[in-house]
């Protein structure tokens, strides 16, 4: 199930606040300018499927955000448990940074856990299979996939050259909950 928990940063142990009711998810969101919306995922993939296969699979999906949006590439993250690379890409999301355009994913299949740090607050995203979600760029943030990672989600870029992380050297990120493995 899809939740969102609002934590205040000097408190990272009990979240005032949790939602798992899209339209709520949604709102408070929104609130902070993020898109979250619930799409349709008519094409079973599977963690581990090939990018060449997720993207054939949802082309017309994403035809149409790159005509909409003017994103110019758009790559696939396919990881399950077995990923001899899984800690090492672990922990190179899981640093607190920023990116100079909007971060944009939809999930395909499997889950993954979004953290964004606004202001006060820390808002963390547990993301299923039909989620999609828009980070505004310059939005402090960190993804975890746990030590057993299991999605796939496709990912949508305005720069050609795909993901660009920003650091910010905060330790942030090292102060709230991490994911639990989903499977």
């Amino acid at each position: 199930m899809t939740r969102l928990r609002i934590f205040t940063v000097s408190c990272p142990d009990a979240p005032p606040a949790t939602y798992t009711e899209e339209g709520a998810i949604t709102h408070e969101l929104a609130q902070v300018g993020v898109r979250f919306e619930r799409w349709e995922t008519r094409q079973p993939v599977l963690p581990g499927a090939s990018q060449d296969e997720v993207i054939a699979a949802y082309r017309e999906d994403i035809d149409r955000l790159m005509r909409e949006q003017a994103y110019t590439s758009v790559d696939v993250v396919s990881l399950k448990p077995d990923h001899p690379e899984r800690a090492a890409l672990r922990q190179k999301f899981l640093a607190e940074h920023t990116h100079s355009e909007d971060e944009v994913r939809f999930f395909v299949a499997g889950a993954g856990q979004f953290t964004l740090h606004i202001a006060d607050k820390v808002y963390d995203v547990l993301c299923k299979s039909g989620d999609f979600i828009g980070i505004p760029d310059g939005t402090p943030h960190w993804f975890d996939m746990s030590q057993s990672p299991y999605f796939v989600a496709i990912r949508l870029f305005t720069n050609k050259d795909g993901w660009i992380a920003h650091y910010t050297g905060s330790n942030i990120a090292q102060q709230f909950p991490r994911m639990r493995p989903v499977v």
